[in-house]
Protein backbone atom coordinates (compact mmCIF):
# COMPACT_ATOMS: atom_id res chain seq x y z
CA UNK A 1 0.00 0.00 0.00
CA UNK A 2 1.33 3.04 -1.28
CA UNK A 3 1.72 6.13 1.88
CA UNK A 4 -0.53 8.89 1.95
CA UNK A 5 0.80 11.79 -0.86
CA UNK A 6 1.81 14.97 1.05
CA UNK A 7 -0.39 17.71 -0.39
CA UNK A 8 1.88 19.82 -2.67
CA UNK A 9 0.24 23.52 -3.01
CA UNK A 10 0.77 26.60 -0.41
CA UNK A 11 -2.30 26.45 0.77
CA UNK A 12 -2.67 22.42 1.53
CA UNK A 13 0.57 23.02 2.91
CA UNK A 14 -0.37 25.47 5.21
CA UNK A 15 -3.73 24.57 6.52
CA UNK A 16 -1.96 21.22 7.43
CA UNK A 17 0.86 22.34 9.11
CA UNK A 18 -1.39 25.45 10.84
CA UNK A 19 -3.65 22.93 11.91
CA UNK A 20 -1.52 20.23 13.43
CA UNK A 21 0.39 23.10 14.98
CA UNK A 22 -2.92 24.32 16.78
CA UNK A 23 -4.16 21.10 18.07
CA UNK A 24 -1.16 20.25 19.30
CA UNK A 25 -0.77 23.22 21.33
CA UNK A 26 -4.32 22.95 22.42
CA UNK A 27 -3.38 19.20 23.75
CA UNK A 28 -0.08 20.64 25.45
CA UNK A 29 -2.11 23.36 27.12
CA UNK A 30 -4.80 21.76 28.48
CA UNK A 31 -2.39 19.10 29.88
CA UNK A 32 -0.40 22.05 31.39
CA UNK A 33 -3.51 23.45 33.28
CA UNK A 34 -4.75 19.73 34.37
CA UNK A 35 -1.72 18.89 36.17
CA UNK A 36 -1.89 21.30 38.72
CA UNK A 37 -5.49 21.48 38.38
CA UNK A 38 -5.56 17.80 40.13
CA UNK A 39 -2.93 18.68 42.87
CA UNK A 40 -5.25 21.62 43.38
CA UNK A 41 -8.07 19.20 43.76
CA UNK A 42 -6.31 17.21 46.40
CA UNK A 43 -4.60 20.26 48.61
CA UNK A 44 -8.15 21.34 48.66
CA UNK A 45 -9.50 17.86 49.86
CA UNK A 46 -6.94 17.55 52.53
CA UNK A 47 -7.70 21.56 53.85
CA UNK A 48 -11.62 20.23 53.79
CA UNK A 49 -11.07 17.08 55.46
CA UNK A 50 -8.55 19.06 58.39
CA UNK A 51 -10.81 21.88 58.44
CA UNK A 52 -14.35 19.13 59.70
CA UNK A 53 -11.37 17.60 61.51
CA UNK A 54 -10.85 20.54 63.81
CA UNK A 55 -15.05 21.74 63.95
CA UNK A 56 -15.44 18.07 65.21
CA UNK A 57 -12.67 18.75 67.55
CA UNK A 58 -14.14 21.35 69.09
CA UNK A 59 -17.19 19.75 70.02
CA UNK A 60 -17.17 19.23 73.82
CA UNK A 61 -19.53 15.90 73.95
CA UNK A 62 -17.29 13.89 71.80
CA UNK A 63 -14.25 15.08 73.42
CA UNK A 64 -15.54 13.75 76.56
CA UNK A 65 -16.98 10.96 75.04
CA UNK A 66 -13.43 10.13 74.33
CA UNK A 67 -11.88 10.81 77.54
CA UNK A 68 -14.68 8.49 79.13
CA UNK A 69 -13.69 5.48 75.91
CA UNK A 70 -17.75 6.38 75.05
CA UNK A 71 -18.10 4.74 71.48
CA UNK A 72 -21.82 5.39 71.60
CA UNK A 73 -22.13 8.59 71.82
CA UNK A 74 -18.75 9.13 69.64
CA UNK A 75 -20.19 7.22 67.17
CA UNK A 76 -23.54 8.65 67.05
CA UNK A 77 -21.96 12.40 66.95
CA UNK A 78 -19.06 11.65 64.60
CA UNK A 79 -21.93 10.34 61.93
CA UNK A 80 -24.18 13.23 62.23
CA UNK A 81 -21.27 15.50 61.46
CA UNK A 82 -20.26 13.09 58.84
CA UNK A 83 -23.52 12.81 56.68
CA UNK A 84 -23.71 16.86 57.49
CA UNK A 85 -20.16 17.74 55.75
CA UNK A 86 -20.17 14.59 53.15
CA UNK A 87 -17.11 13.51 54.44
CA UNK A 88 -16.12 9.70 54.31
CA UNK A 89 -15.76 8.65 57.54
CA UNK A 90 -15.24 10.55 60.44
CA UNK A 91 -12.80 8.63 62.88
CA UNK A 92 -12.73 9.38 66.80
CA UNK A 93 -10.15 7.61 68.92
CA UNK A 94 -8.68 7.68 72.27
CA UNK A 95 -5.25 8.18 73.60
CA UNK A 96 -4.54 4.52 72.26
CA UNK A 97 -5.76 4.99 69.08
CA UNK A 98 -8.68 2.64 69.22
CA UNK A 99 -11.47 3.78 67.00
CA UNK A 100 -14.80 5.05 69.30
CA UNK A 101 -16.88 5.79 65.72
CA UNK A 102 -16.18 4.32 62.00
CA UNK A 103 -18.25 4.49 59.09
CA UNK A 104 -18.15 0.55 59.35
CA UNK A 105 -19.27 -0.15 63.03
CA UNK A 106 -18.11 -3.49 62.40
CA UNK A 107 -14.24 -1.79 63.08
CA UNK A 108 -15.32 -0.10 66.21
CA UNK A 109 -12.62 -0.70 69.36
CA UNK A 110 -9.96 -1.83 66.54
CA UNK A 111 -6.81 0.18 66.44
CA UNK A 112 -6.72 2.84 62.82
CA UNK A 113 -5.13 1.37 59.88
CA UNK A 114 -2.63 4.45 59.81
CA UNK A 115 -0.16 5.86 62.11
CA UNK A 116 -2.08 8.25 64.98
CA UNK A 117 1.08 9.62 66.89
CA UNK A 118 1.48 12.78 64.76
CA UNK A 119 -2.38 13.69 66.28
CA UNK A 120 -1.96 12.26 69.58
CA UNK A 121 1.38 14.02 70.37
CA UNK A 122 -0.46 17.79 69.15
CA UNK A 123 0.36 18.10 65.31
CA UNK A 124 -2.03 18.79 62.80
CA UNK A 125 -1.59 16.76 59.68
CA UNK A 126 -3.07 16.51 56.05
CA UNK A 127 -1.97 14.12 54.11
CA UNK A 128 -3.50 11.39 50.77
CA UNK A 129 -3.32 7.87 52.69
CA UNK A 130 -4.64 4.22 51.94
CA UNK A 131 -6.83 3.11 54.46
CA UNK A 132 -9.24 0.68 55.19
CA UNK A 133 -12.03 3.19 53.04
CA UNK A 134 -9.35 3.43 50.18
CA UNK A 135 -7.27 6.25 48.92
CA UNK A 136 -8.62 9.27 51.08
CA UNK A 137 -7.41 12.88 51.45
CA UNK A 138 -7.27 12.79 55.18
CA UNK A 139 -7.16 15.59 58.28
CA UNK A 140 -6.31 14.59 61.14
CA UNK A 141 -6.32 17.23 64.50
CA UNK A 142 -5.69 16.10 68.48
CA UNK A 143 -8.59 15.84 70.68
CA UNK A 144 -8.42 17.97 73.50
CA UNK A 145 -10.32 17.82 77.25
CA UNK A 146 -11.69 20.81 78.18
CA UNK A 147 -7.99 21.49 80.60
CA UNK A 148 -6.46 21.23 76.98
CA UNK A 149 -5.41 17.57 77.72
CA UNK A 150 -5.33 15.44 74.63
CA UNK A 151 -7.65 12.77 75.10
CA UNK A 152 -7.74 11.07 71.41
CA UNK A 153 -7.51 12.31 67.70
CA UNK A 154 -10.27 13.00 64.98
CA UNK A 155 -9.48 12.30 61.71
CA UNK A 156 -12.02 13.13 58.61
CA UNK A 157 -11.10 11.56 55.11
CA UNK A 158 -12.58 12.49 52.08
CA UNK A 159 -12.78 9.93 49.49
CA UNK A 160 -10.62 10.26 45.97
CA UNK A 161 -13.93 9.03 44.03
CA UNK A 162 -15.39 12.80 45.02
CA UNK A 163 -11.84 14.17 43.95
CA UNK A 164 -12.02 12.49 40.72
CA UNK A 165 -15.62 13.65 40.19
CA UNK A 166 -14.79 17.22 40.77
CA UNK A 167 -12.02 16.83 38.09
CA UNK A 168 -13.99 15.36 35.56
CA UNK A 169 -16.29 18.25 36.14
CA UNK A 170 -13.78 21.21 35.59
CA UNK A 171 -12.31 18.51 32.56
CA UNK A 172 -15.72 19.08 30.82
CA UNK A 173 -15.66 22.50 30.97
CA UNK A 174 -11.98 22.56 30.02
CA UNK A 175 -11.93 20.80 27.31
CA UNK A 176 -15.31 22.38 26.07
CA UNK A 177 -13.03 25.96 26.28
CA UNK A 178 -9.78 23.89 24.56
CA UNK A 179 -12.75 22.86 21.94
CA UNK A 180 -13.92 26.37 21.05
CA UNK A 181 -9.90 27.63 20.85
CA UNK A 182 -8.90 24.60 18.32
CA UNK A 183 -12.20 25.43 16.60
CA UNK A 184 -11.25 29.49 16.45
CA UNK A 185 -7.38 28.61 15.60
CA UNK A 186 -8.77 25.90 12.44
CA UNK A 187 -10.81 28.48 10.77
CA UNK A 188 -8.25 31.38 11.22
CA UNK A 189 -5.87 28.95 9.73
CA UNK A 190 -8.68 27.93 7.00
CA UNK A 191 -9.14 31.63 6.48
CA UNK A 192 -5.62 32.61 6.09
CA UNK A 193 -4.73 29.18 4.35
CA UNK A 194 -7.22 30.42 1.52
CA UNK A 195 -5.86 34.26 1.80
CA UNK A 196 -2.51 32.43 0.49
CA UNK A 197 -3.92 30.39 -2.01
CA UNK A 198 -5.26 33.69 -3.93
CA UNK A 199 -2.02 35.66 -3.15
CA UNK A 200 -0.09 32.95 -4.64
CA UNK A 201 -2.78 31.91 -6.83
CA UNK A 202 -1.94 28.30 -5.42
CA UNK A 203 1.05 27.62 -6.58
CA UNK A 204 3.01 24.38 -5.69
CA UNK A 205 5.03 24.78 -2.68
CA UNK A 206 8.20 22.95 -4.94
CA UNK A 207 7.60 25.59 -7.81
CA UNK A 208 8.43 28.58 -5.76
CA UNK A 209 11.98 27.96 -5.68
CA UNK A 210 12.09 27.50 -8.98
CA UNK A 211 10.12 30.22 -10.04
CA UNK A 212 12.86 32.61 -8.34
CA UNK A 213 15.33 31.07 -10.14
CA UNK A 214 13.49 31.15 -13.49
CA UNK A 215 12.41 34.98 -12.77
CA UNK A 216 16.73 36.33 -11.35
CA UNK A 217 17.57 34.50 -14.72
CA UNK A 218 14.58 36.08 -16.89
CA UNK A 219 15.35 39.52 -15.59
CA UNK A 220 19.21 39.36 -15.86
CA UNK A 221 18.85 37.53 -19.56
CA UNK A 222 16.43 40.06 -21.28
CA UNK A 223 17.36 42.76 -23.55
CA UNK A 224 14.90 45.26 -22.05
CA UNK A 225 15.23 47.46 -18.94
CA UNK A 226 13.12 46.59 -16.06
CA UNK A 227 12.92 48.54 -12.55
CA UNK A 228 10.24 48.23 -10.25
CA UNK A 229 9.13 50.74 -7.67
CA UNK A 230 7.26 50.69 -4.46
CA UNK A 231 4.57 52.78 -3.47
CA UNK A 232 6.99 55.64 -2.07
CA UNK A 233 8.46 55.38 -6.24
CA UNK A 234 11.82 53.90 -4.24
CA UNK A 235 13.43 50.90 -6.50
CA UNK A 236 12.60 47.35 -5.04
CA UNK A 237 14.47 46.18 -8.21
CA UNK A 238 16.65 46.55 -11.58
CA UNK A 239 17.87 44.25 -13.60
CA UNK A 240 21.22 44.71 -15.54
CA UNK A 241 20.03 46.15 -18.43
CA UNK A 242 18.12 49.20 -16.16
CA UNK A 243 21.50 49.11 -14.82
CA UNK A 244 23.09 50.17 -17.99
CA UNK A 245 20.65 52.31 -19.77
CA UNK A 246 20.01 54.64 -16.65
CA UNK A 247 23.43 54.20 -15.52
CA UNK A 248 21.85 53.69 -11.64
CA UNK A 249 24.91 53.89 -9.38
CA UNK A 250 26.04 50.92 -7.17
CA UNK A 251 23.13 50.14 -4.40
CA UNK A 252 20.54 51.96 -5.76
CA UNK A 253 17.88 49.42 -4.37
CA UNK A 254 15.80 51.51 -1.71
CA UNK A 255 16.65 54.65 -3.03
CA UNK A 256 14.01 57.17 -4.58
CA UNK A 257 14.20 57.19 -8.45
CA UNK A 258 14.51 61.38 -8.00
CA UNK A 259 17.34 60.27 -5.89
CA UNK A 260 19.50 58.37 -8.36
CA UNK A 261 18.10 60.73 -11.91
CA UNK A 262 19.04 64.23 -12.37
CA UNK A 263 15.69 65.93 -12.80
CA UNK A 264 13.85 65.73 -16.08
CA UNK A 265 11.46 63.82 -17.94
CA UNK A 266 13.12 60.49 -17.63
CA UNK A 267 12.58 61.04 -14.01
CA UNK A 268 9.06 61.98 -14.27
CA UNK A 269 8.03 59.00 -16.55
CA UNK A 270 9.87 56.71 -14.30
CA UNK A 271 8.00 58.44 -11.06
CA UNK A 272 4.45 58.51 -13.03
CA UNK A 273 4.20 61.96 -12.92
CA UNK A 274 3.73 61.69 -16.59
CA UNK A 275 1.48 59.00 -18.15
CA UNK A 276 0.90 57.66 -21.42
CA UNK A 277 2.30 54.50 -23.09
CA UNK A 278 5.49 54.44 -25.11
CA UNK A 279 6.58 57.44 -24.03
CA UNK A 280 10.05 58.71 -25.54
CA UNK A 281 13.08 59.91 -23.26
CA UNK A 282 16.56 60.74 -23.55
CA UNK A 283 19.40 59.56 -20.82
CA UNK A 284 22.75 60.93 -21.78
CA UNK A 285 23.01 59.74 -26.02
CA UNK A 286 20.43 57.14 -25.30
CA UNK A 287 17.02 57.11 -26.68
CA UNK A 288 14.53 55.05 -24.17
CA UNK A 289 11.06 54.01 -25.02
CA UNK A 290 9.46 53.90 -21.36
CA UNK A 291 5.88 52.18 -20.12
CA UNK A 292 4.72 52.02 -16.61
CA UNK A 293 2.26 49.98 -15.53
CA UNK A 294 1.11 50.39 -11.77
CA UNK A 295 0.77 47.31 -9.48
CA UNK A 296 -1.31 49.17 -6.61
CA UNK A 297 -5.04 49.22 -7.43
CA UNK A 298 -4.65 53.07 -6.97
CA UNK A 299 -3.65 53.29 -10.30
CA UNK A 300 -3.90 50.46 -13.13
CA UNK A 301 -4.12 49.91 -16.38
CA UNK A 302 -7.71 50.56 -16.83
CA UNK A 303 -7.57 53.74 -15.06
CA UNK A 304 -9.74 56.43 -17.09
CA UNK A 305 -6.96 59.20 -16.25
CA UNK A 306 -5.95 60.76 -19.46
CA UNK A 307 -2.16 61.16 -20.89
CA UNK A 308 -0.72 63.90 -19.26
CA UNK A 309 1.02 64.81 -16.01
CA UNK A 310 -0.39 64.55 -12.37
CA UNK A 311 -2.61 67.40 -10.73
CA UNK A 312 -0.39 68.91 -8.06
CA UNK A 313 -0.33 67.90 -4.73
CA UNK A 314 -1.59 64.38 -5.82
CA UNK A 315 -0.31 61.41 -3.66
CA UNK A 316 1.89 58.51 -5.14
CA UNK A 317 -0.15 56.26 -7.56
CA UNK A 318 0.94 53.21 -5.65
CA UNK A 319 3.67 50.71 -6.98
CA UNK A 320 4.65 50.04 -10.45
CA UNK A 321 6.93 48.10 -12.80
CA UNK A 322 8.53 50.59 -15.66
CA UNK A 323 10.00 48.74 -19.03
CA UNK A 324 12.47 50.85 -21.13
CA UNK A 325 13.82 49.95 -24.40
CA UNK A 326 16.66 51.15 -26.02
CA UNK A 327 15.58 52.90 -29.10
CA UNK A 328 19.51 55.01 -30.41
CA UNK A 329 19.96 52.75 -32.97
CA UNK A 330 16.63 52.16 -34.24
CA UNK A 331 16.34 56.36 -33.95
CA UNK A 332 19.34 56.24 -36.59
CA UNK A 333 18.48 53.95 -38.73
CA UNK A 334 14.74 56.05 -38.64
CA UNK A 335 16.59 59.05 -39.49
CA UNK A 336 18.59 57.13 -41.92
CA UNK A 337 15.49 55.89 -43.91
CA UNK A 338 14.08 60.14 -43.61
CA UNK A 339 17.10 60.98 -45.29
CA UNK A 340 17.02 57.73 -47.97
CA UNK A 341 12.70 58.73 -48.59
CA UNK A 342 14.05 62.71 -48.80
CA UNK A 343 17.14 61.77 -51.08
CA UNK A 344 14.79 59.13 -53.06
CA UNK A 345 11.95 62.17 -53.57
CA UNK A 346 15.31 64.41 -54.63
CA UNK A 347 16.01 61.77 -57.44
CA UNK A 348 12.61 61.27 -58.46
CA UNK A 349 12.61 65.44 -58.93
CA UNK A 350 15.64 65.49 -60.74
CA UNK A 351 14.62 62.47 -63.02
CA UNK A 352 11.82 65.10 -63.92
CA UNK A 353 14.11 67.55 -64.26
CA UNK A 354 16.87 66.07 -66.33
CA UNK A 355 14.07 64.42 -68.58
CA UNK A 356 13.00 68.35 -68.88
CA UNK A 357 16.95 69.01 -69.63
CA UNK A 358 17.23 66.05 -72.41
CA UNK A 359 14.15 67.77 -74.22
CA UNK A 360 15.80 71.05 -74.30
CA UNK A 361 18.87 69.37 -74.88
CA UNK A 362 17.37 67.61 -78.21
CA UNK A 363 15.37 70.86 -79.54
CA UNK A 364 18.81 72.57 -79.29
CA UNK A 365 20.34 69.77 -81.26
CA UNK A 366 17.21 69.69 -83.34
CA UNK A 367 17.63 73.14 -84.26
CA UNK A 368 21.01 72.48 -85.59
CA UNK A 369 22.49 74.97 -82.48
CA UNK A 370 25.54 72.93 -81.44
CA UNK A 371 27.57 75.66 -79.61
CA UNK A 372 24.47 76.28 -77.52
CA UNK A 373 23.95 72.92 -77.04
CA UNK A 374 27.65 72.21 -75.47
CA UNK A 375 27.62 75.22 -73.25
CA UNK A 376 24.11 74.05 -71.61
CA UNK A 377 25.74 70.55 -70.63
CA UNK A 378 28.61 72.02 -69.87
CA UNK A 379 26.66 74.49 -67.15
CA UNK A 380 24.56 71.82 -66.12
CA UNK A 381 26.98 69.19 -65.47
CA UNK A 382 29.58 71.35 -63.56
CA UNK A 383 26.76 73.65 -61.11
CA UNK A 384 26.46 70.51 -58.52
CA UNK A 385 30.09 69.84 -58.62
CA UNK A 386 31.26 73.66 -58.15
CA UNK A 387 28.68 73.48 -54.85
CA UNK A 388 30.02 70.22 -53.34
CA UNK A 389 33.98 71.73 -54.12
CA UNK A 390 33.44 74.77 -52.30
CA UNK A 391 31.83 73.11 -49.32
CA UNK A 392 34.70 70.69 -49.21
CA UNK A 393 37.34 73.61 -49.42
CA UNK A 394 35.84 75.32 -46.75
CA UNK A 395 34.64 72.02 -44.51
CA UNK A 396 37.60 70.44 -44.62
CA UNK A 397 36.38 67.99 -42.20
CA UNK A 398 34.97 64.99 -44.96
CA UNK A 399 31.90 63.36 -42.70
CA UNK A 400 30.80 67.16 -41.93
CA UNK A 401 31.74 67.61 -45.85
CA UNK A 402 29.58 65.08 -46.72
CA UNK A 403 26.63 65.79 -44.34
CA UNK A 404 26.24 69.51 -45.48
CA UNK A 405 26.69 68.56 -49.46
CA UNK A 406 23.65 65.98 -48.96
CA UNK A 407 21.51 68.53 -46.65
CA UNK A 408 21.98 70.98 -49.63
CA UNK A 409 20.94 68.48 -51.99
CA UNK A 410 17.41 67.64 -50.49
CA UNK A 411 16.76 71.23 -49.02
CA UNK A 412 17.45 72.56 -52.59
CA UNK A 413 14.93 69.95 -54.21
CA UNK A 414 12.33 70.71 -50.65
CA UNK A 415 12.55 74.45 -51.99
CA UNK A 416 14.87 75.38 -49.17
CA UNK A 417 18.42 76.91 -49.76
CA UNK A 418 21.31 75.35 -47.62
CA UNK A 419 24.20 77.89 -47.80
CA UNK A 420 27.41 77.88 -46.04
CA UNK A 421 29.05 81.35 -45.05
CA UNK A 422 32.14 82.55 -47.24
CA UNK A 423 34.26 83.02 -44.03
CA UNK A 424 33.05 79.35 -42.64
CA UNK A 425 35.55 77.13 -41.73
CA UNK A 426 36.25 73.92 -40.24
CA UNK A 427 39.99 71.86 -40.58
CA UNK A 428 40.18 68.33 -40.98
CA UNK A 429 41.03 68.27 -36.85
CA UNK A 430 37.47 67.61 -35.48
CA UNK A 431 37.92 64.92 -32.46
CA UNK A 432 34.70 63.19 -31.87
CA UNK A 433 32.84 63.78 -35.83
CA UNK A 434 29.81 61.76 -35.21
CA UNK A 435 29.04 63.62 -32.37
CA UNK A 436 29.65 67.07 -34.63
CA UNK A 437 27.33 65.28 -37.57
CA UNK A 438 24.47 64.71 -35.03
CA UNK A 439 24.79 67.94 -34.16
CA UNK A 440 24.34 69.85 -37.53
CA UNK A 441 21.96 67.65 -38.84
CA UNK A 442 18.93 67.84 -35.94
CA UNK A 443 19.52 71.90 -36.49
CA UNK A 444 19.90 71.77 -40.20
CA UNK A 445 16.74 69.10 -40.24
CA UNK A 446 14.97 71.01 -38.02
CA UNK A 447 15.40 74.26 -39.57
CA UNK A 448 14.61 72.88 -43.13
CA UNK A 449 11.19 71.34 -41.66
CA UNK A 450 10.60 74.52 -40.58
CA UNK A 451 11.04 76.78 -43.98
CA UNK A 452 9.55 73.89 -46.19
CA UNK A 453 7.68 73.65 -48.20
CA UNK A 454 7.31 77.77 -48.34
CA UNK A 455 10.92 77.85 -49.09
CA UNK A 456 13.29 80.42 -47.24
CA UNK A 457 17.05 79.89 -46.81
CA UNK A 458 19.09 78.44 -43.91
CA UNK A 459 22.68 79.74 -43.15
CA UNK A 460 25.53 77.17 -41.68
CA UNK A 461 29.04 78.63 -40.10
CA UNK A 462 31.54 76.99 -38.65
CA UNK A 463 34.91 78.80 -37.20
CA UNK A 464 37.94 77.32 -34.74
CA UNK A 465 38.60 79.45 -31.44
CA UNK A 466 41.37 77.40 -30.50
CA UNK A 467 40.54 74.04 -29.89
CA UNK A 468 37.14 75.33 -29.85
CA UNK A 469 34.50 74.80 -32.43
CA UNK A 470 31.67 77.22 -32.44
CA UNK A 471 28.81 76.43 -35.00
CA UNK A 472 25.70 78.61 -36.13
CA UNK A 473 22.81 77.65 -37.81
CA UNK A 474 20.11 80.12 -39.14
CA UNK A 475 17.22 80.37 -41.05
CA UNK A 476 14.65 82.82 -42.38
CA UNK A 477 11.59 80.96 -41.13
CA UNK A 478 9.27 82.17 -38.39
CA UNK A 479 11.59 82.10 -35.66
CA UNK A 480 10.39 80.69 -31.82
CA UNK A 481 8.95 82.79 -29.45
CA UNK A 482 10.80 84.01 -26.68
CA UNK A 483 9.12 82.08 -24.05
CA UNK A 484 9.60 78.65 -26.04
CA UNK A 485 13.12 78.82 -26.40
CA UNK A 486 13.71 77.04 -23.39
CA UNK A 487 11.14 74.47 -23.50
CA UNK A 488 11.88 73.67 -27.06
CA UNK A 489 15.16 71.43 -25.68
CA UNK A 490 12.31 69.49 -23.73
CA UNK A 491 12.28 65.93 -24.17
CA UNK A 492 8.72 64.98 -26.26
CA UNK A 493 8.00 68.42 -26.86
CA UNK A 494 7.49 69.58 -30.48
CA UNK A 495 5.47 72.12 -32.56
CA UNK A 496 4.69 69.64 -35.32
CA UNK A 497 3.27 66.48 -35.95
CA UNK A 498 4.93 63.17 -34.78
CA UNK A 499 4.91 60.58 -37.66
CA UNK A 500 3.59 57.36 -37.19
CA UNK A 501 7.37 55.79 -36.89
CA UNK A 502 9.05 57.58 -34.35
CA UNK A 503 8.11 59.93 -31.94
CA UNK A 504 8.93 63.75 -32.05
CA UNK A 505 10.72 65.70 -29.55
CA UNK A 506 13.97 64.18 -28.99
CA UNK A 507 16.37 65.31 -31.75
CA UNK A 508 17.04 69.24 -30.11
CA UNK A 509 16.94 67.44 -26.14
CA UNK A 510 19.23 64.99 -27.92
CA UNK A 511 21.80 67.58 -28.60
CA UNK A 512 21.49 70.04 -25.70
CA UNK A 513 22.48 66.56 -23.73
CA UNK A 514 25.43 65.91 -26.02
CA UNK A 515 26.69 69.55 -26.00
CA UNK A 516 26.56 69.65 -22.12
CA UNK A 517 27.90 66.73 -22.01
CA UNK A 518 31.30 67.81 -23.57
CA UNK A 519 31.23 71.10 -21.43
CA UNK A 520 29.52 72.71 -24.13
CA UNK A 521 26.56 74.80 -24.14
CA UNK A 522 23.84 75.98 -27.36
CA UNK A 523 21.76 78.73 -26.99
CA UNK A 524 18.53 79.74 -29.24
CA UNK A 525 17.76 83.54 -30.23
CA UNK A 526 16.39 85.62 -33.12
CA UNK A 527 18.72 85.62 -36.04
CA UNK A 528 19.67 88.06 -38.71
CA UNK A 529 17.94 86.09 -41.29
CA UNK A 530 14.42 86.71 -39.25
CA UNK A 531 14.21 82.81 -38.01
CA UNK A 532 15.77 81.23 -35.22
CA UNK A 533 19.51 80.64 -34.78
CA UNK A 534 20.96 78.19 -33.05
CA UNK A 535 24.75 78.92 -31.86
CA UNK A 536 26.57 75.99 -30.30
CA UNK A 537 30.32 76.27 -28.56
CA UNK A 538 32.14 72.83 -28.33
CA UNK A 539 35.40 72.93 -26.33
CA UNK A 540 38.04 70.59 -26.85
CA UNK A 541 36.58 69.80 -30.15
CA UNK A 542 39.29 69.93 -32.48
CA UNK A 543 43.18 69.28 -32.14
CA UNK A 544 45.16 71.62 -31.38
CA UNK A 545 48.47 70.16 -33.59
CA UNK A 546 47.23 72.35 -37.11
CA UNK A 547 44.49 75.08 -36.47
CA UNK A 548 44.88 78.63 -36.86
CA UNK A 549 42.00 80.61 -35.76
CA UNK A 550 38.66 81.60 -37.69
CA UNK A 551 36.08 83.85 -36.90
CA UNK A 552 32.44 84.22 -36.93
CA UNK A 553 31.34 86.44 -39.87
CA UNK A 554 30.05 89.87 -38.75
CA UNK A 555 27.11 89.29 -41.24
CA UNK A 556 25.65 86.49 -38.31
CA UNK A 557 25.96 89.67 -35.50
CA UNK A 558 27.17 87.13 -33.11
CA UNK A 559 30.86 86.75 -31.89
CA UNK A 560 30.85 82.99 -30.63
CA UNK A 561 29.48 82.29 -26.95
CA UNK A 562 32.06 82.73 -24.33
CA UNK A 563 34.50 84.06 -26.62
CA UNK A 564 33.89 87.54 -26.96
CA UNK A 565 37.71 88.05 -28.22
CA UNK A 566 36.89 86.35 -31.12
CA UNK A 567 35.57 89.34 -33.68
CA UNK A 568 33.89 88.48 -37.04
CA UNK A 569 34.14 90.27 -40.10
CA UNK A 570 31.64 90.68 -43.61
CA UNK A 571 32.18 88.03 -46.19
CA UNK A 572 33.83 89.39 -49.18
CA UNK A 573 32.75 86.31 -51.09
CA UNK A 574 29.35 84.99 -52.42
CA UNK A 575 27.60 82.59 -49.94
CA UNK A 576 27.48 79.14 -51.08
CA UNK A 577 24.72 77.89 -52.13
CA UNK A 578 22.56 74.38 -52.87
Amino acid sequence: MKPPRRPRRVFAQLLLSQTVVTVGVTIVTAGLFLAPVSSELDHDAMQRALSIAQATASDDVIARAAEARDSGTAQRNAEQIRLATGASFVVVTDLDGIRLSHTDPGRIGQRVSTDPEPALSGRSVTAIQEGTLGRTARGKVPLRAAGGRIVGEVSVGISDDSIRRRLLTMLTGILLCAGAGLAAGTVATLVLARRLKRRTHNIALADISALLVEREAMLHGIREGMVALDERGRIRLANDEAVRLLGLPDGCTGRPIDEVLPPGRLADVLAGRIAGTDLPAVRDDRVLVVNRMATAPGLSSGSRRPPGRREPGEGPAGGAVVTLRDRTELESLVRELDTTRSLTEALRAQDHEHANRMHTLLGLLELGRHEQAMAFISEQSGSHAVVAARIAEQVQDPHVAALLAGKAAVAGERGVRLVVAPAAHLPDAVVDARTLVTVLGNLVDNAVDALAPGGGRVEVTLAAAGSTLLAEVTDSGPGVPEELRERVFEEGWSSKDAPAHRPRGLGLAMVRRLVERTGGRIVLDAGPLGGARFTVELPEALHTGALHTEALPAGSGHTGPGHPGVEGHRPTAPLVEA
